[in-house]
């Protein structure tokens, strides 16, 4: 399951909005070892294209060696579909070499969507070819996502 927090599935969603017709793309990192995605990042769809997204390899190798300083990870890596649904493409899928990252699409396919009236926003883990998709979770703070209501200390 993937949990996110809102401000940051705002920020892909706006992101998705700004570059369509183009596909968007970018990393939300966090600290190794966490499955925390908090630090926003929006790459340049190099191909500048509505139907594909690649990283510019200078950009992607500052931003690996930014996140290595910083000891990060890729959490999430996301993009945009334009004309179809939030689901992996075959070339998705192909290039998908992150087996511990969460790929999220979201898509700007429709008027609704594009201008923020629907939001269609999902998550996949992508392993040796194998699409899963995952739970969503969108939290205010991640201070209790993972506790339930008896995790919380009684005050009395």
């Amino acid at each position: 399951m993937l949990v996110i927090r809102a401000d940051l599935v705002d920020e892909i969603l706006a992101h998705a909005r700004r570059d369509h017709p183009d596909e968007a793309c970018g990393v939300v990192a966090g600290p190794e070892g966490s499955d925390r995605p908090e630090r926003f990042i929006p790459m340049l769809n190099a191909a500048r294209s509505p139907t594909f997204y690649e990283f510019d390899s200078g950009d992607l190798l500052r931003l690996y060696r930014d996140m290595d300083s910083r000891d990060e990870v890729p959490v999430v890596i996301y993009h945009s579909h334009t004309a179809t649904e939030a689901h992996p493409s075959r070339t998705d899928i192909s290039y998908a070499s992150e087996p511990e990252t969460h790929y999220v699409l979201v898509s700007t396919r429709s008027p609704a969507l594009l201008n923020g009236a629907e939001r269609e926003f999902r998550s996949f883990r992508i392993v040796d070819g194998v699409v899963t998709e995952e739970d969503v979770e969108v939290v205010e703070s991640y201070m209790f996502a993972h506790t339930g209501a008896d995790d919380v200390p009684d005050n009395g």
